[in-house]
Order: structure tokens, then sequence, then C-alpha cells
């Protein structure tokens, strides 16, 4: 998907964005308007693009959905969703939904026919079972598994992604996709591209064998949390043989796809709150935005947000906390942050091959590291240093001298 490889997206968890009630509400509240005011911050970040959490109708957090067809109501409405879809448009923004397809919600109406009609009727066969008992996703009662392989459950999650994609998204992330697995997706990817050719559909698989998820399913990415976790745990522990075994994997993945990099989410700990030392935050970043694949910002996270993510009904909330109104109201302490990530944006916009380059890991210690960058007609080399004390390093185009927890694009 050739607008892919230079789209950046911005990560929002639209609920919390804009302090929506916790539960399902009967009327309409129009907040999406909310979000329409940062899109001017967007882009003035660098980023073109908006990975939207859940905006369907649901019971609780997003991830009980109600009804795919219908703009949740604490959002607001589907012309509230047409109006933030024609603006992110004139500023180029691309907008990816949050697919919520291997569960719903045990409100659903799917769920309530099934349950009427028990496991052996034709209504049963939407969802999955334990015995008498419908099956919740990871042990989850309130969150009903439907049966991705069950033909009738794939017309109607093709014509759901269709139905948005004809609104004027942009393509989709799918939701706990490696729950289904990869095979149950691939006559629904298969049917939706042929209707959308340029979507570009996005699949949460969390551990695995990703490049057999793509291939088998046909998605074009799938989230990178092997790299995610080696980021922040090879710089808590001082240990960056660990990134540099990762980003041998991350090479092998980012030569068949572009993976999506990440180093926070709606799911995950802050990276500013899981670095145990904040020296470190700039690499963590620079890794972000410089490797290979399709990077996420998680909203706030430019501007160095924390928030630790907790068990229990509310141990979410520190990672999806409100926005203001506006982006002229965040507080001026995330301002070198922002402005690390503004720097980085543009030097991967000056170096476009960055999306495909080629990656390998040259001299490593265990708080140094050179990665070498190969794009065919240009090369470089990212260094870190996550150590005390100045380094030298052999880079692409000669030695990289680097300050205590620095890092170069050299």
């Amino acid at each position: 998907m050739a607008w892919a490889d230079s789209v950046i997206w911005w990560h929002c968890y639209p609920l919390g964005f804009v302090d929506a009630e916790r539960e399902e509400i009967d009327h309409v509240e129009h907040r999406l308007w909310r979000l329409a005011n940062y899109l001017d911050y967007l882009v003035e970040l660098g980023a073109n693009g908006l990975l939207l959490a859940p905006v369907f109708a649901s019971r609780t957090h997003g991830y009980d959905t109600l009804d795919h067809y219908r703009v949740d109501p604490r959002l607001g409405d589907e012309a509230d969703f047409a109006d933030l879809v024609a603006k992110a448009g004139q500023r180029g923004v691309r907008m990816l939904l949050d697919g919520v397809f291997n569960h719903v919600s045990a409100e659903h109406e799917i769920v309530r026919r099934a349950l009427a009609g028990g496991p052996g009727s034709a209504a049963g066969a939407w969802i999955r079972w334990v015995g008498e008992y419908p099956r919740g996703f990871e042990g989850n009662l309130d969150l009903v598994e439907l049966d991705l392989g069950h033909p009738p459950v794939q017309d109607y999650v093709v014509d759901v992604m269709n139905h948005w994609l004809d609104r004027g998204a942009d393509g989709w992330r799918l939701d706990a996709a490696y729950s289904a697995g990869p095979d149950a997706w691939r006559p629904i990817i298969d049917r939706v591209r042929a209707a959308h050719p340029d979507a570009w559909i996005l699949a949460e698989v969390i551990h695995g064998d990703y490049v057999d998820f793509v291939e088998r399913s046909c998605v074009d990415s799938v989230t990178e949390y092997e790299l995610w976790k080696a980021t922040w745990s090879s710089l808590n522990d001082h240990n960056l043989h660990e990134l540099a075994w990762t980003l041998s994997r991350h090479a092998q993945f980012a030569s068949r796809f572009r993976p999506l990099n990440f180093i926070g989410n709606h799911d995950t700990t802050r990276i500013a709150t899981k670095l145990t030392d904040p020296r470190q935050l700039p690499l963590a970043h620079a890794l972000l935005m410089l490797l290979p694949g399709v990077p996420a910002i998680y909203a706030g996270d430019e501007q160095g947000f924390t928030g630790e993510k907790t068990d229990g009904p509310t141990g979410d909330d520190a990672v999806r906390p409100p926005f203001p109104e506006g982006p002229d109201r965040l507080a001026g302490f995330g301002r070198p942050v922002h402005d690390l990530d503004q720097h980085l944006i543009h030097l991967r916009r000056s170096h476009p091959w960055l999306a495909w380059a080629g990656l390998s890991v040259g001299t490593v210690t265990s708080e140094a590291i050179a990665i070498n960058l190969d794009g065919g007609h240009e090369r470089l080399t990212l260094a870190l240093n996550a150590g005390d004390a100045p380094v030298d390093l052999a880079g692409a185009r000669g030695p990289v001298h680097l300050e205590p927890h620095s890092w170069m694009l050299a």
C-alpha cells in the first residue's frame, strides 16, 4: 500500500479523550468535534494519520460493541463522524478505525438471538460456545466471541467494514485478530479488498509468527509487540543485546511487510512511566520514529504523558485520560518531548526510504548500539548510547561519537 509507507499515525482512544460517560447513554452527546480540534496539532507535529480506538455504540469501554453500524452516542452521531472525516481529508489526514469483530457485548442482538436459539440453531452458530454457555473472550463473560469462520458472520463483518470504508475511512485495525487466527480472516480480507483495494488493514497480534499471520490472512501489517517490549526492557535493564536480538527479527518482518511500530498504546503503561530512567525517553522515541515500519504515536506520548496500566475495572483510566478541548490548553511541561518528536518526524520525512530500509546491527554493548539502515542509494546509522559515559561507534558513513544518554542518525 503506497500511501501507508508515508503515514505516521496518531493513535487516540476517543471515549477517554472526550471524557465520555463510563456506560452507554440513551441520548446523543456531540463530542467528536473535540477530536477535530486536534487535527491541526496532529499535522503540525508531522503526523498524517488518525488511528482511532472504538467509535461504535458499546456498553462501556468500546470493546463491548452493541451496534457496529452506529456511532457511540457518547461521541456523537454519523453526521459528527462525517464532519471529522471531511476535516481530516481536507488536511490530508488518513483515518483508521478499530474493528472489534472478534467479540461483542453479551447484550448485543446477535448474542440475544443466539441464546434464544441455543447452540444447535442457525442463530446460535454465530457465536462460539463452551458447552451450553457462550464463550467469553479471554474469560470475560461480557465479551462473547463471534465465530469468524461461519459464513454469515463473515458476511456481516465484510458489510460493516465496507460500510465505513464507503463513508471515508481509510482502513481498519482488527482488534484481537490473533484469537480467531489468520485463516478465519483471509476470506473476509479478500472480499473487503475487492471493494476497497487501497484500504490498509492492521491486525492486532501480540505474539507468534508475524510473517505467517500476514501472509495467510492477507492483512498489511501487525502490531510489533516484540519491538515494543524490547525497547523499554533493554533500556531499563541496560541490556541492549536484547534489543539487538529483537532487531534481527524485526529486520525479517520489515523485509516482508511494514510492521506497526509503537512504544505505547491504549492497553499499555505509558512509555514515560515504563522507563525507569527518564534520560532514556529520547532513545525510545528515536527507535519508534527511525526504524523500518509504520510508526504510531499514542496520543499524549508526544507530550511526555505518564500513566500506569493496572488490573481492575478502572485499570486503564491512567492511560486513557481526557484531553483538554484544544491543544492550546495542554500543559507546557510536555513541550520538549513534542519538539523531539517533531524533529524525529522531520528526519523520517527527509529519508522516506526508512519505512522499508534494510536493517542490520553493527557494534553492540550492554549500553550502546549501532543500527545500520540501508535504503540502497543511501545508508545511515541510528546510534544509541544508554550509558553514563561517552562512546564512539562505527557508523555506515564513519565514526559516530555519542554523549551519555543520547542518540544520533548519521
